[in-house]
């Protein structure tokens, strides 16, 4: 928590000089997030809106799935949009629609998948792929999400496991609401999804990350929509996301930031 404080100050404190210069445009710009990088974008937020002038509207909106909050859903509906925060292969889809300007696309932060349990429970030696066999076969019920790490779980590791029928029939894909809620409610024992999306919820001790042999590393991403009528601002948020001051916010939220090119 004081890190977290200490990064949205240390924020502000960057941006103080040219605040003061600039003038409130009177914009409001509507972000859709995925949870993935919400906890960054709600972080850098009190920066951009006092350097800028320009108010954030963040919605939470699931990078993909059949609920009607998935941000391809919301965008089919004509919702108004001006950013989405996104996986990147989810959104290059919507770019390849014509429903995100593929010139302002910027790769923003690398996430990998956790596990976590109900808090307060003991956490299974996952360190190992034979660990983690081991967990998946002796847990009471898994659950993992409708998102790109659960479709990587359901369709590829989980399969490449050989983990029997027995586990396939406790095993269940989350949609609509983060994971770790459904473990700190005890609707599952165990759950895996980003670790940037594990991180806010209460209620959980999170395990750690799934070993490398079984990893598989989404990259998140964003872009401007393209019916934007605020493409100067929404460019303006996606250059700063994309900067070294946003970073620590990034590496807060748990995901890992990207290298920056020199100059």
């Amino acid at each position: 928590m004081f890190r977290m404080l200490s990064c949205t100050v240390l924020l502000m404190a960057t941006f103080a000089c040219s605040a003061a210069d600039a003038a409130p445009s009177g914009e409001a710009l509507t972000v859709l997030s995925s949870g993935g990088i919400m906890g960054a974008i709600r972080e850098v937020a009190p920066a951009y809106e006092k350097k800028f002038g320009v108010k954030l509207n963040v919605v939470a909106a699931p990078s993909m799935g059949e609920t009607p909050q998935a941000v391809p859903n919301r965008l089919a509906r004509g919702e108004p949009a001006d950013v989405v925060l996104m996986v990147g292969s989810a959104l290059d889809k919507l770019v390849d629609h014509g429903q995100a300007d593929k010139a302002s696309r910027v790769d923003l932060g690398k996430s990998f998948i956790a596990m976590a349990v109900r808090k307060g429970e003991p956490k299974p030696d996952i360190s190992t792929l034979q660990g983690l066999r081991t967990a998946l076969l002796d847990s009471k019920s898994v659950a993992y999400s409708d998102s790109a790490s659960g479709v990587y779980l359901s369709k590829t590791l989980f399969p490449r496991m050989q983990l029997g029928t027995a586990f396939d029939a406790k095993a269940h894909m989350i949609p609509a609401e983060p994971v770790g809620a459904v473990v700190a409610r005890g609707q599952a024992q165990i759950g895996f999804q980003q670790l940037s999306e594990l991180k806010p919820v209460k209620g959980i001790d999170i395990v750690g990350l799934i070993p490398a042999q079984a990893q598989k590393m989404t990259m998140y991403s964003g872009a401007i929509v393209s019916k934007s009528p605020h493409h100067a601002a929404a460019q303006a948020l996606l250059d700063y996301l994309a900067s070294p001051q946003a970073d620590a916010a990034i590496e807060d939220s748990g995901l890992k930031p990207l290298i920056h090119n020199a100059g």
